[in-house]
């Protein structure tokens, strides 16, 4: 059988944007899981992921909206915020992975400079003190420092896994930044 017309683009259409939908309550339920389970303390980082599985929760219903009601003006729209979260998420994603080990470490280290709370989550979890070396006169959450023990800096520990991270977002983000594309072409 052989859909031809809007009915076929109208079920890729639905079908795309309950994915969306079920990665924005994907994207909510985890930051809510992190905050529950104690492993992240910034409300400001968890702010961002609620707000963006908001938003794309939104988005999705939009687009679901219009293509079961074949509703122009809400597919119009949907359109245009769509093909601007394209070209934000596939340049973000390009950037993901063009980083070199250098900007990497660079970027980490200003992350690590501009947040105090993420600072004590990531020596807390990770049982480290400082970025590249600890000032015993710094307040370190870490339980190396309570047992008394010789803590490890942080960067390295950090910029091990900072490479096959940004891999991973910026190869999703691609993915994901193609079937926007394609929504749009269906819309």
């Amino acid at each position: 059988m052989v859909c031809g017309g809007f009915a076929c683009s109208k079920n890729c259409l639905c079908a795309l944007n309950l994915v969306y939908t079920l990665v924005s309550l994907l994207l909510i339920g985890i930051a809510a899981w992190g905050i529950g389970f104690g492993l992240i303390s910034s409300l400001r980082v968890v702010g961002v992921v609620i707000a963006v599985g908001i938003f794309l929760f939104l988005i999705a219903l939009v687009g679901l909206i219009g293509a079961v009601k074949h509703h122009q003006v809400l597919l119009f729209f949907y359109m245009i915020i769509l093909l601007l979260v394209f070209i934000v998420q596939f340049s973000v994603s390009c950037a993901c992975l063009a980083l070199n080990q250098e900007q990497q470490g660079q970027l980490l280290e200003v992350g690590w400079n501009n947040t105090a709370s993420a600072r004590n989550d990531i020596q807390r979890n990770l049982n480290c003190c400082g970025f590249r070396s600890f000032n015993p006169n710094d307040t370190c959450m870490a339980s190396c420092v309570k047992s008394g023990h010789q803590c490890l800096p942080c960067a390295p520990i950090i910029e091990e896994y900072a490479g096959e991270v940004l891999r991973f977002v910026g190869g999703i983000g691609l993915f994901f930044s193609f079937t926007e594309a394609s929504s749009h072409l269906l819309s």
